[in-house]
């Protein structure tokens, strides 16, 4: 699923307030067509690093890439399986409702050492799972926070045009929780 472009800029926006973007190490895990890369990019961030097991997303995220004329690597695999460098992670994970536990993977490898940060999409439903996750990697929640989220129809089968969902913008800092 792309991150729709509002969504994207909101947890940029975020990361570079924060002052997790400007000249820092960048990974986007599950990055898709490479929209939160691209942006972290954009917004000063470096090295960046997408990874995704979509050949033809990745295609189109270093088209992007190119045409914009940025310095982002990207790596064809599975994110579990991938050594994720030090620094900020950004990413909108398989939300875990259409194939569950879909989004394990990727909270395991954000909350990792070695990361710095985490910027990251997930239903309400998981904040459970996420808040534990968080709890056993010594990481401080710094924000959840609601932003709205519409997901367009994409297959035919759809009857609606689009479906609006309750999505959490999260924000959790490694290493750093209150004891």
């Amino acid at each position: 699923m792309v991150t729709p472009a509002e969504r994207a800029a909101d947890l940029l926006f975020e990361a570079q307030a924060r002052g997790d973007l400007d000249g820092q190490p960048v990974v986007d895990l599950g990055c898709g067509t490479g929209r939160l890369a691209i942006g972290a990019a954009l917004l000063g961030a470096g090295p960046v690093l997408g990874i995704d097991l979509s050949v033809s997303a990745l295609e189109q995220a270093r088209e992007a890439t190119r045409a914009l004329g940025l310095a982002v690597s990207y790596i064809e695999g599975d994110v579990a399986q991938v050594d994720v460098p030090q620094g900020t992670v950004v990413m909108n994970p398989p939300f875990g409702a259409q194939r569950r536990r879909a989004d394990r993977p990727f909270w395991d490898k954000a909350l990792r050492p070695g990361v710095r940060t985490v910027y990251a999409f997930a239903l309400p439903e998981s904040r459970t799972f996420i808040e534990g996750r968080a709890v056993e990697r010594n990481a401080r929640i710094e924000t959840i926070r609601p932003v709205p989220w519409s997901l367009p129809a994409t297959f035919a089968h759809h009857r609606r045009h689009a479906v609006d969902l309750s999505v959490d913008l999260w924000v959790l800092r490694m290493g750093e929780r209150e004891p």
